[in-house]
């Protein structure tokens, strides 16, 4: 029962047991597998000695059959070496590298987990000097030293469960009798306060000295008066925040979306002429060809620059180049079907996408807009402006999927229309 409170506790006492007993279980645990660890670490390096010592021991008969070529006389060695506890592999290899012999005393199936070796190398003294003639490695495994720490580990594992079987029960016992009970018994009288919503009745708990439990018997007891004593005001109060609450809410949500209209238009437009910035003209183009890829329908690209706009901008001012540049938006604005799109794609740069639009009607949709462009004029306390426009047209095609293919396109069509001697179109 109190093994089952142990896993599956229901109280507080019981859950300060369990985490308590538990940090001592891992810290024993810990320990014992660090000691675990310790005596396999060390029984391993005593066993990379012995291989050593048997490397000493077999090298010169090993080396005397490599020189003699010798192969009966060495496979009767290599048996023997197999048969030897601590060993489970011996690998001989020539000066080159290659493999002569490689023994295991275990199948692929049974392989061990790990394997350790110790290597050396074979030579031959002919005439005082010393002839290489390959190496010879040994292998053991971590079975072999599993084997050897097995029973102290046995011992180590018996001594710690029977430790911890009886610190568990002195546990179990303590935690019962000093906290398990006097606090059930506080939980207990708090659920029937809780169940008959009855704030007069009181906490008192038996054979409790006068220690945390009592102090807290007696705070129990204080707040159940508050709470009889404020109950009512509490739920006045609560009743006022939320009606405010709802209120600011509402008036804070209708105040964001006013907000995020205004940032939404202001992220979206150009804030001198009010028309598409270049990244939402160029998003929604791309909107707008890929429609006209998928209804096989073509579209045009119209790419347009003021002609000598910084000469108006060095001769009258930049307050006068940012009216020319309005007076300019409103008259192609004025030339435009409802379904055209134009954005300002750079500092007098403008564009136009023309959607289901072959490059006929294209050229006449432009050519309108030079035509009113070098024919209006605009009036700026006594000075006369007049000024001109280069138009580049590009018309997609199937093979047309980025808006900046027909951008860079219509870009080298404007060029050559300035080059060319400017308020002209190439298409």
């Amino acid at each position: 029962m109190l093994f089952t409170h142990f896993l599956r506790p229901k109280s507080l006492s019981q859950k300060m047991m369990r985490v308590i007993f538990s940090i001592y279980l891992v810290v024993t645990c810990l320990i014992t597998c660090l000691q675990f660890l310790s005596e396999y670490l060390k029984t391993q390096d005593s066993i990379v000695k012995e291989l050593k010592q048997l490397e000493v021991t077999v090298n010169r008969p090993i080396a005397t059959s490599l020189w003699q070529y010798n192969r009966n006389q060495m496979n009767v060695l290599i048996a023997g070496l197999i048969k030897m506890p601590i060993i489970v592999g011996v690998d001989i290899q020539d000066k080159s590298t290659k493999g002569l012999i490689s023994e295991r005393s275990y199948t692929p199936e049974s392989q061990p987990l790990s394997i350790f070796s110790t290597q050396s190398d074979l030579y031959w003294t002919l005439n005082e000097r010393q002839i290489f003639l390959g190496s010879l490695t040994l292998y053991s495994s971590s079975q072999v030293v599993l084997d050897r720490v097995l029973f102290g580990f046995a011992l180590i594992a018996i001594t710690a469960i029977i430790k911890l079987s009886i610190l568990f029960w002195l546990f179990v016992w303590a935690f019962d009798r000093y906290m398990g009970s006097p606090i059930k018994e506080l939980m207990l009288q708090v659920n029937d306060v809780q169940k008959s919503h009855n704030l007069d009745n009181v906490i008192n708990l038996s054979n409790t000295d006068d220690n945390e439990l009592r102090a807290l018997e007696k705070h129990i007891n204080k707040m159940l008066s508050s709470l009889k004593n404020n109950q009512n005001e509490l739920i006045e109060i609560e009743q006022e925040k939320r009606k405010w609450l709802e209120e600011a809410v509402e008036k804070r949500t209708h105040a964001l979306q006013v907000s995020n209209n205004k940032l939404k238009e202001l992220a979206t437009r150009d804030s001198l002429t009010g028309i598409l910035n270049r990244g939402s003209f160029f998003d929604t183009a791309q909107q707008l060809l890929a429609l006209s890829q998928r209804q096989k329908s073509k579209a045009s690209f119209v790419l347009m620059d003021l002609d000598h706009f910084k000469v108006i901008n060095d001769t009258f001012g930049h307050h006068t180049g940012d009216q020319v540049l309005i007076h300019f938006t409103q008259t192609i604005r004025d030339l435009l079907r409802k379904s055209d799109l134009v954005g300002r794609v750079g500092g007098e740069e403008f564009a136009v996408f023309l959607p289901d639009t072959g490059a006929e009607e294209a050229y006449k949709i432009a050519d309108k807009i030079r035509h009113a462009t070098s024919h209006s004029t605009l009036q700026i306390d006594d000075e006369k402006i007049n000024f001109t426009v280069s138009l580049g047209i590009e018309t997609s095609t199937p093979d047309d999927n980025t808006i900046d293919e027909l951008f860079k396109r219509a870009d080298m069509k404007l060029y050559g229309a300035k080059g060319k001697g400017r308020d002209r179109i190439e298409y």
